[in-house]
């Protein structure tokens, strides 16, 4: 286990990442999970790198994060694709070292998320003491759409717009465990992106503030199959709710996602959400598949006296 990712440890477990990633058609971790891997870890990140023997490439790859504010936490875990027959024992392993991890960290709630969820990882997850939690569909539609809207945006201006937009993004998602607690170091973070484009980043504004936005982010062919253009976030301001603005931005965000020669659109939305399904529905979305996360409540590890 490790604190701290070195370059050694990093290319090793960089080139872990992209077999995985070309083997199953998506990237292997997700944002918040990369960025504390290229960052080389931070308070409340630990790397779980698992060899065996006759192998000089690391088998599997578990990451901890804690979220930028409250004691939130993910768990992030990757087989490499020539080991996944024995990954339930694989992923055992790792899976329950990161929660004994956590448990001496003070504990905390936990999220596991998984791509294309099986029966093999609800057992995997119950071995550890985690359920399932939140299903999130993976919505795609073909661009360009036949739909327009007449709301205005702009695009983003770096070193200009983060206070406002992390103002009504916090308000937005104050519910949501991962988007709602970002600082302008959380934010910057992302402006460092290679993939980070201010001019896919549209802004509405009415009276003088900022109503909604739609932040979009281009996976090129190479690390997503097809090449998309994702909704990365939405939002509507809290005090601009029941305008429309959630189904104009979208349309809008597509627009720029198809004039940047992207032809399918993508996003993903709470299964829960029937309101926004039914609208992504409406628009032409339908199910690619889902992610699923499985959660618990890890409590702190005993402390033992000194005999």
């Amino acid at each position: 286990m490790k604190r701290e990712v070195d370059e050694e440890d990093r290319r090793a477990i960089n080139a872990l990442l992209a077999t995985a990633a070309s083997a199953d058609g998506h990237r292997a971790l997700s944002d918040h999970a990369w960025l504390d891997l290229v960052d080389g870890g931070r308070p409340g990140f630990a790397a779980l790198v698992a060899y065996e023997r006759g192998h000089a490439h690391p088998v599997a790859y578990a990451q901890l994060s804690r979220a930028d504010s409250a004691n939130n936490w993910s768990i992030d875990l990757v087989i490499h694709p020539h080991h996944r027959y024995d990954s339930e024992e694989i992923g055992r392993t790792l899976l329950q070292r990161a929660v004994d991890v956590l448990a001496a960290e003070g504990g905390g709630h936990v999220h596991f998320w998984v791509s294309h969820p099986s029966a093999a990882h609800d057992r995997l997850a119950a071995a550890v003491g985690l359920h399932k939690g939140r299903d999130l569909l993976q919505m795609r539609v073909t661009l360009p759409l036949d739909q327009r809207t007449d709301v205005s945006t702009r695009a983003f201006v770096v070193d200009h717009d983060e206070g406002a937009w992390i103002d009504v993004n916090n308000r937005a998602f104050d519910w949501h465990p991962e988007q709602g607690g970002w600082t302008l170091a959380t934010l910057a973070r992302r402006e460092k992106e290679p993939w980070f484009d201010p001019a896919g980043f549209l802004l509405h504004e009415r009276e003088g503030r900022l109503a909604a936005f739609c932040w979009t982010k281009l996976h090129p062919a190479g690390t997503h199959d097809p090449a998309m253009g994702e909704i990365y976030v939405i939002a509507v301001n809290p005090d601009f709710q029941g305008l429309g603005l959630g189904r104009a931005l979208t349309v809008a965000g597509l627009a720029s996602i198809a004039e940047r020669g992207v032809a399918t659109g993508m996003l993903y939305v709470d299964a829960t959400n029937d309101g926004a399904v039914a609208l992504y529905t409406k628009l032409g979305f339908t199910v690619d598949h889902i992610n699923r996360a499985y959660a618990a409540d890890i409590a702190p590890a005993l402390a033992i006296a000194p005999a």
